[in-house]
């Protein structure tokens, strides 16, 4: 059956983390529905899947991989309402992070049979984009070896994550994504080992450049890098389309 490269975007701004968790959800759930009525179906009876990006921030919130100690999440919880946050547990990979205002949340939803059945190199060309992304500003970023995520000054003993990774793929289609520090207030991550590393520092983009950044200059850019590195067909679509 033909790829199907157009991808639905959709900028949530701030949305609550289970209110986006469970779109998520249902537009995974509405792929797996297609694909499971093509199958049997002769190639010209089949009906395309669609692909979706949501771009959104969170309120302050910390979520924890299924594979997560959450030991590494240093406070207790009753003491979260003080801080103005949120803790779940969900189904994505990867151990514990913090989501707040600020910080850019992507979340592609795709069918990953139109673009490759590699989970391995999905997550080296989201990593990619925020990679290039970081570059464009004048930054060293990069990956360390057998660590999820971007770095800035990867190969220096101050490493320092700047955008944290954590997928799930159902049926070969993607969900969760990626987490980058844009102008985020990296006090909340002192409450949390991030990502399970206690050895290494968090940053933003604000940090390394020392001044507030355009959020939505920084999306925008974003946005592009993936477009072009997925080959992507991006149409911008309004929230009120994905739930008809």
């Amino acid at each position: 059956m033909k790829q199907n490269k157009e991808v639905q975007f959709v900028d949530l701004k701030l949305i609550e983390y289970k209110e986006a968790w469970d779109l998520q959800e249902t537009l995974l759930n509405r792929i797996a529905t297609v694909k499971l009525d093509n199958r049997g179906l002769e190639e010209d009876q089949k009906v395309i899947t669609n692909n979706y990006l949501l771009f959104c921030q969170h309120p302050h919130v910390y979520t924890l991989g299924k594979s997560g100690d959450e030991s590494h999440l240093l406070l207790q919880e009753s003491f979260l309402s003080t801080i103005g946050a949120t803790f779940f547990k969900t189904n994505r990979g990867g151990d514990i992070t913090y989501h707040g205002p600020g910080q850019l949340v992507g979340y592609p939803i795709l069918d990953l049979e139109n673009f490759y059945t590699d989970i391995h190199l999905y997550l080296r060309m989201l990593e990619e984009a925020i990679i290039k992304t970081c570059e464009g500003f004048g930054l060293v970023a990069g990956r360390i070896e057998g660590l999820t995520g971007v770095w800035i000054d990867p190969t220096e003993e101050g490493a320092r994550k700047i955008c944290a990774m954590g997928v799930k793929a159902s049926r070969w289609i993607s969900m969760h994504g990626f987490a980058l520090n844009v102008n985020t207030d990296l006090n909340y991550f002192s409450h949390i080992v991030p990502c399970g590393i206690a050895t290494r520092g968090v940053t933003s983009l604000q940090q390394e450049l020392g001044k507030e950044m355009d959020f939505e200059a920084v999306s925008a850019i974003v946005k592009g890098h993936l477009n072009d590195l997925f080959k992507m067909e991006l149409v911008n679509v309004s929230r009120e389309t994905l739930k008809a």
